[in-house]
């Protein structure tokens, strides 16, 4: 177990714990001290930090593995999805904007998941990157905003709104993607590249 995978497991061991302070009712709604989602917005913060320096220690440490590269897209999708889910039950996040969102994902997933079994790599776009940037800006502001900050509310509700139009508009981007790569002929398609010094997958 090297150093960046070992990174992605924390972030992944993270979701539970802030599931577990977001939606328990602590007395005074406080968690040692604090506003429970002002340590909400640190845990996700820190697993979101994670996030970037597993993938800058993989690359220059040459320690990509097949194993981190199929671990660290899946440690950002619970991340995301856990956070997202309980801005919904805290009633600090429109459901069907959180359904569009997650559903985008399972369905990005899935496409890539094809894309594989077929040879073909499908690297995040930088629409997909961008989106991914905007989803942590809005959840970290929309847990803040929710709680002891509250004038962050109305502007992690615009970037909530901006998440939702490049989740659109990446989906329409990887499916036209995926069905140009996959109507090549066979001798056509690239073998599968991985990035630059093995650019982890994101977005």
């Amino acid at each position: 177990m090297n150093l960046p995978n070992a990174l992605t497991l924390v972030r992944m061991f993270l979701v539970p714990l802030l599931v577990v302070v977001l939606l328990t009712e602590f007395e005074g709604r406080l968690v040692l001290g604090l506003p429970k989602e002002l340590v909400g917005a640190a845990i996700f913060g820190l697993a979101s930090a994670t996030d970037w320096l597993d993938g800058h220690l993989a690359r220059r440490r040459r320690q990509v593995t097949a194993l981190g590269e199929m671990l660290d897209p899946l440690a950002d999708k619970l991340l995301t999805s856990a956070a997202f889910i309980s801005l919904v039950q805290l009633g600090a996040a429109p459901a069907w904007i959180v359904a569009l969102i997650i559903g985008r994902e399972i369905a990005v997933t899935a496409l890539r998941s094809v894309a594989s079994a077929r040879g073909i790599t499908m690297p995040a776009s930088k629409l997909g990157k961008f989106k991914m940037a905007s989803q942590v800006a809005a959840i970290l502001m929309l847990m803040v905003g929710w709680g002891p900050l509250p004038w962050f509310r109305p502007i992690g509700e615009v970037t909530l709104w901006v998440v939702a139009g490049a989740a659109l508009v990446s989906a329409v981007d990887y499916y036209r993607r995926f069905q140009k790569l996959t109507s090549e002929p066979v001798a056509d398609i690239p073998v599968a590249r991985k990035r630059d010094a093995g650019e982890r997958r994101a977005g």
